[in-house]
């Protein structure tokens, strides 16, 4: 299941393990595209945490999200990977563990 996450919870979620944070908009077509997929991979146990940045600009603009979707990566709370725009579910798997090696 996909982690709501907002500017009250992002800190607290992030801080322990990988994580996985989608920036999402609801009006943008590939975001809705990609939701179906984040879904599917949350369910296999993968934690993904997901933002919508127009209810949160102050995280938004803290990493300097301009594109969306757009997806970081945190290890201990610490930030190891950025990367932006439609990812199939192979993809995007494979772009994840790219940052993990």
């Amino acid at each position: 299941m996909l982690q709501e996450l907002n500017e009250n919870n992002f800190n607290e979620n992030i801080k322990e393990g990988i994580k996985l944070v989608a920036f999402t908009a609801p009006w943008c077509g590939y975001c809705k595209k990609q939701k179906p997929i984040l879904n599917e991979i949350a369910n296999q146990d993968i934690w993904i945490g997901e933002i919508d940045p127009d209810k949160n600009p102050k995280i938004t603009a803290k990493y300097g999200i301009q594109a969306f979707p757009s997806f970081l990566i945190f290890k201990e709370g610490n930030l190891i990977g950025r990367f932006a725009g439609y990812k199939s579910k192979y993809d995007l798997l494979n772009t994840v563990l790219d940052y993990l090696k």
